[in-house]
C-alpha cells in the first residue's frame, strides 16, 4: 500500500489473514489484528461494505479475549466509528467514538495521549456534523493534553493545532487560523523535513486557507511544493500523489486556468485507476471535478459521459477525508 499497488496488496493480506487462522485459530488477538489489516485496507479504499463486517468481527473478538476495558477494544471501536462517520451514519459513530473515550479514560487517565486522541476523533466528529461548539472545547483539551504530555516539539501537537486551525477557519476565525497551521507547519518541518509526507500535509491545509481567503499568490507555490513532496517521497503513481495532482487542478479551475487543470485531473484519474484496478475511494471526486470543468467550458458532450460514469458505478464524490493520527 506505500506504493500505491492496491491490486497487488489484497491477495496478500487475505493469505496472512488464512494463514494467522491456522496456526491459532479465530479467537485469538493475531487473528483480530489480522482481520484489522484485512478491513483497513478495504477502508483505505473506501470500499466500507467489505470493511464493516471485518470491523465487527475484529471487536467481537477482541471483547471475548481482551476485554471491554482493553484499549486494543477501545481502538476497534474507534475504526467502525470512522466507516460509520464516512458513511454518513453519524447516529452509529456518536456512541462508539464515546464509548471508546469513556474506556480511555477510566484505563488510561486524562493525561494519556490515546485520551487525547479520543478527545480529537470525537472533536472531529462534531465538526463534520456542524457542531462547531462542541468540536472546539474537546480540541483544545487534546491540545492541552499534548502540549503537557509529548510538547511542543511534537507532531501529534502540531496535528492537534493544525485541527483546531481548521475548526477556527470553518468558523470564520482566519487570523487563528493562519497562526495555527503555521506553527503546525514549523512543528513538522523540524521533525521530519521539507520532504515527508507529514509536510507536504501541512502546507496543503495553510494553501486551502490562502485559497479561500483568494489569496492566490500565496496558495499556489505552495500546491506546487505539496506536488513535489507527494511525488518525491511516494512516487507518480501513488493515490496520494494524484490527489495532491487533483488538489492543484482545483485550484487552477478555480482562477479559470482550465488548460493548467485539465491535465492534471486526468493524470490524477490515470494514477487512481492504476492503484486500484477500479474505481473506488477518490476516483467519483476526480470525474465530477474532470466533469465539471469541462461543464464550466461550455463542453457538454465531454462532460455527459463522466457525470453517467459516475452514476453508472453507484458511486458519489468521496467524503472529505479525515486524517486521523493513531
Amino acid at each position: 500500500m506505500a506504493i500505491g499497488n492496491y491490486t497487488a496488496a489484497e491477495p496478500l493480506f487475505k493469505k496472512a489473514l488464512s494463514i494467522q487462522k491456522k496456526i491459532v485459530g479465530e479467537d485469538h488477538a493475531e487473528y483480530a489484528l489480522s482481520l484489522h489489516n484485512l478491513a483497513y485496507f478495504y477502508f483505505s479504499m473506501g470500499n466500507y461494505p467489505a470493511a464493516e463486517p471485518l470491523y465487527k468481527q475484529v471487536i467481537a473478538i477482541r471483547k471475548k479475549v481482551l476485554g471491554e476495558n482493553h484499549p486494543d477494544y477501545a481502538q476497534s471501536l474507534n475504526n467502525l466509528a470512522f466507516l460509520y462517520q464516512s458513511t454518513g451514519n453519524y447516529s452509529a459513530a456518536e456512541p462508539l467514538l464515546r464509548q471508546a473515550l469513556s474506556i480511555r479514560k477510566k484505563v488510561l487517565g486524562e493525561e494519556h495521549p490515546d485520551y487525547a486522541q479520543s478527545l480529537n476523533n470525537l472533536a472531529l466528529f462534531y465538526q463534520e456534523m456542524g457542531n462547531t461548539q462542541a468540536a472546539e472545547p474537546l480540541f483544545q483539551q487534546a491540545l492541552s493534553i499534548r502540549k503537557k504530555v509529548l510538547g511542543e516539539s511534537h507532531p501529534y501537537y502540531a496535528q492537534s493545532l493544525s485541527n483546531l486551525a481548521y475548526l477556527y477557519q470553518v468558523m470564520g476565525n482566519f487570523k487563528d487560523a493562519e497562526s495555527l497551521f503555521l506553527q503546525a507547519l514549523e512543528i513538522k518541518k523540524k521533525a521530519f523535513g521539507e520532504n515527508h509526507v507529514e509536510y507536504a500535509l501541512a502546507i496543503s491545509k495553510l494553501a486551502f486557507l490562502y485559497q479561500s481567503l483568494g489569496e492566490y499568490k500565496k496558495a499556489e507555490p505552495l500546491l506546487i511544493r505539496s506536488v513535489s513532496v507527494w511525488k518525491k517521497t511516494l512516487g507518480k503513481n501513488h493515490p496520494n500523489y494524484a490527489t495532491s495532482l487533483n488538489d492543484l487542478a482545483t485550484y487552477y479551475q478555480s482562477t479559470g486556468n482550465y488548460n493548467a487543470a485539465e491535465p492534471l485531473y486526468k493524470s490524477a484519474l490515470r494514477i487512481e485507476k492504476k492503484a486500484f484496478g477500479r474505481y473506488y475511494y477518490n476516483s467519483p471526486k476526480f470525474l465530477v471535478n474532470l466533469a465539471s470543468l469541462y461543464q464550466a467550458e461550455g463542453n457538454y458532450k465531454a462532460a455527459e459521459p463522466l457525470y453517467i460514469e459516475v452514476e453508472k458505478n453507484n458511486c458519489r464524490p468521496n467524503r472529505k477525508a479525515i486524517h486521523f493520527l493513531i
